[in-house]
Parts: C-alpha cells; structure tokens; sequence
C-alpha cells in the first residue's frame, strides 16, 4: 500500500472548554486538490493552520512523507499559504513581493530572477511586475501572492478562503487560473471554502466539515 503523502492524524484542537477539531483524520496524496467545505466556524481553517504551524494541535499529529511536523517551526515547514487577504508587500513591486520568499531563503540572484519571471508568467502579469500592489485590481493582487507562495516550489499550498473577497465574475475567473496552476505544477493543494460551487469546481475530493468533525469525504460527484 502507498504511504500517503500528508497524513493528518486523529488532530483535536481546544480553545479552553471549546473543541474546535474533533479528532480529524485524513490522508492526501500527492498532487491531490482537497477542499475542506463548511460553514464558519465548522473546523476547517483551524485544521488548516494546524497543518501550517500557526497553531499547535492539543492532540493529534500531521506527518509528511512519514515525517512528523509539529516540532517543524511554520516558517521552516516550507508550506505555501494564500489568505483571503492577499498580505502583499504595500512598498515593494509585484516582482519584488514574489522574490521575497527567495530572498529570506538566501537564493542566488540569477535564481531569483529566474523564478520570478517564471512564476508572473504562470500567473500571466509578466507586464505587472514594475508595479505597486495599489495598482492592481483585487483579482490580479491574488495571482501576486499565489505567485508568492509558489515561488520557492514548496510541497504543499494551502490556500484559506483566497477568493471570498471577490465579486463572483473575478472569483470564476481566479478559479480558472487555479485550475490551470494546479494541472500545470502539479502541486499539493489543500483549500478552504464555505463555497459549494467552488468546492464542486476545484477539487479532486471534498472533505466536509461540521462542528469540528469531517463528516463526509469524496469527490464531488460522491457528494453531490
């Protein structure tokens, strides 16, 4: 039998006597385009960030390839993270904020300019990259920090909610380009929505979340 490439295991998350996770367990395969679908407050995001580092899971543990992560501090967990808002750089170019990651990581310079011409051309703003955030449209700061998360190649993205501030034509725009990222990378991708329509349009499978439990998995044709 394959070993899963990220295993969540029996995760549980308390915020005092309330129980945000109840023991969530999943195992997600390399490549795979999972969405975590719930209304507010249903766990997703909290399991989301447990994945991430931001938060420390009460029990439970998160292995990759075999791995375990929880001693791993966030930043070194080399995880990709797109919010719903798109945390760019306000004083520094578009391609200045997608060679940030680079940076920190000490890349060589002919490195980093290589990749980040590679990375505005996935997101098709090669003709942006001289520009401030200020002067794009809410849709094209997106594709700035999905550029940013990509940019150091990392195993996983996970993405929390990145298009609920939106108007709905943008949002099937940008879920178009995700498509298209994720076929053309082949990346990990674990995404947050409390969007029906957008989960069915994304995701390889679903989990649904309830009061802190997955209540259901599969693909989408299996839920719907």
């Amino acid at each position: 039998m394959t070993r899963p490439f990220l295993s969540i295991r029996a995760v549980r998350k308390t915020f005092g006597a309330f129980v945000a996770v109840h023991d969530v367990t999943i195992d997600v395969p390399k490549g795979e385009f999972l969405t975590f679908l719930g209304p507010s407050g249903s766990g997703k995001s909290t399991t989301l960030y447990a994945i991430a580092g931001f938060q420390d899971p009460s029990s439970g543990d998160v292995l990759l390839e075999d791995r375990s992560l929880l001693s791993v501090p966030s930043h070194k967990r080399n995880i990709g993270m797109v919010f719903q808002r798109y945390t760019l750089f306000p004083h520094l170019s578009v391609a200045e904020n997608v060679a940030f990651p680079l940076r920190v990581r000490r890349r060589p310079d002919g490195e980093i300019k290589r990749k980040v011409a590679d990375m505005l051309a996935l997101v098709r703003l090669e003709n942006f990259a001289d520009r401030h955030p200020s002067a794009l449209s809410g849709g094209q700061q997106q594709r700035v920090a999905l550029a940013r998360a990509l940019a150091y190649d990392p195993p996983i993205l996970l993405m929390d909610e990145p298009l609920s501030a939106l108007d709905k034509k943008l949002r099937q725009e940008i879920q178009a380009e995700i498509r298209r990222i994720h076929r053309e990378t082949g990346v990990t991708i674990l995404y947050v929505t409390h969007d029906q329509e957008e989960a069915l349009h994304l995701s390889d499978r679903i989990a649904l979340f309830r009061e802190g439990r997955i209540e259901q998995i599969g693909t989408g044709e299996d839920l719907y």
